[in-house]
Parts: C-alpha cells; structure tokens; sequence
C-alpha cells in the first residue's frame, strides 16, 4: 500500500496527457479535463480500493505501465467444475485476464472493463471482450459498488453464462471493445435489461 501512495504522490506532482481510453494517467498517459476535486476522488477511492484487495486470494492486480486508472485484473480461480476451468487446464491457461478502466468521474461513472485473454465465448462476453453486465452501465451503476464487488461478479457471469475458450481464431481488441459496449448501452436504454428484437442485435 506504501508503494502506491508514493506513486500517487509522484503522479500528482507531475504533468499527464491523455491515453487511449480518455482517461488520465501520468508518466505516461493520463492529464484529466476534470475538476481538481473530482480528479481526488476518484483518486482517493481508487487508492482504498487497492488497499481493500491487497488480501484478495482469487485474482490479483497490476498497475498498467504504472497508471492509476488503468488496472490489469488477473482471474485466478474459476469454478472447477465449469467447461470454462476445464478449457482453461487443457490449454494451460492459468488465469483469465481483465482490463479495467477508470473514467475520469470514477466512482460516479462504471469503469469499463473488458476480457483481454483467453479468448472466450458465451459468458456474457460481447464481440471485442466487453462484458454485458447491468452493473457495468450508466444507469445500472452505483458509486456504492466496490471493485472487489464488480470483479466477483464479472467471475460469477463467465461461470453462469456457461463461457468457454474458443478456437476460432479470433482476437479480442479494445476498439471492437467500446464498439460492443456503445451497442450494449444504446439497445438497452431503449428495452431496458430484456431480450431486444433481432433486428437490434
């Protein structure tokens, strides 16, 4: 914890620019548009967070390129029963890896979070890695959610919606990513959380 409060000290200090998710990390990409106030709260809740899951026993988390706002989430345990787990072991895959991004209104906003690797199919796993997950939009969000909490059922959705590795060759990118995820949201407020017509994907 003591590491990343000197790097959020070394961040504040320093001068950031914009990275490929709009957010902002500094060293090397983030310089948010954001109010002063807002940026420390997100950067304080974010610091609470990685304190809170410093004792996490089923995944681990990196910074990415040493940037707050981004974070490499590393799935570790799967349920063993699952045709997920069983992929996984004859593959030789030992973690499912996630992507998490904080925007710059974080936590009154959702981090956007997509699966980087194995690639998977099923599990609520949408074309790119991007998730379809209520909790994960605007309007099913709640600031009151931790990340432990969002990372827990990200696991608990590949395990219900049955998702397996998949060998079609295919390659998960973060611009097909938003691409799933700006769909996701736009066919949902319009139907709400129910099965959409085929027509809307």
């Amino acid at each position: 914890y003591n590491e990343y409060k000197s790097y959020l000290s070394s961040m504040i200090r320093s001068k950031g620019k914009k990275n490929k998710h709009g957010t902002t990390c500094h060293n090397n990409n983030v310089n948010t548009p954001c109010t002063k106030s807002v940026a420390s709260v997100r950067e304080r809740r974010l610091m609470k967070e990685l304190q809170d899951i410093q004792n996490a026993t089923t995944f681990t988390v990196d910074l990415v390129n040493d940037c707050l706002f981004e974070w490499h989430v590393k799935l570790h345990t799967i349920d063993k029963d699952s045709q997920l787990a069983a992929g996984m072991k004859k593959n030789n895959i030992s973690y499912i890896l996630l992507n998490m991004t904080f925007p710059d209104n974080f936590p009154f906003s959702p981090p956007f979070v997509r699966v980087v690797s194995p690639i998977v199919e099923g599990g609520y796993v949408l074309d790119g890695g991007a998730l379809c997950l209520e909790l994960l939009t605007p309007n099913g969000w709640t600031a009151a959610y931790t990340i432990e909490a969002v990372i827990t059922q990200v696991g608990a959705a590949l395990i219900k919606g049955d998702a397996k590795i998949s060998s079609d060759g295919r390659k998960f990118s973060l611009k097909a990513a938003q691409a799933s995820y700006k769909s996701l949201i736009k066919t949902h407020e319009k139907y709400g959380w129910v099965t959409p017509p085929k027509s809307e994907g």
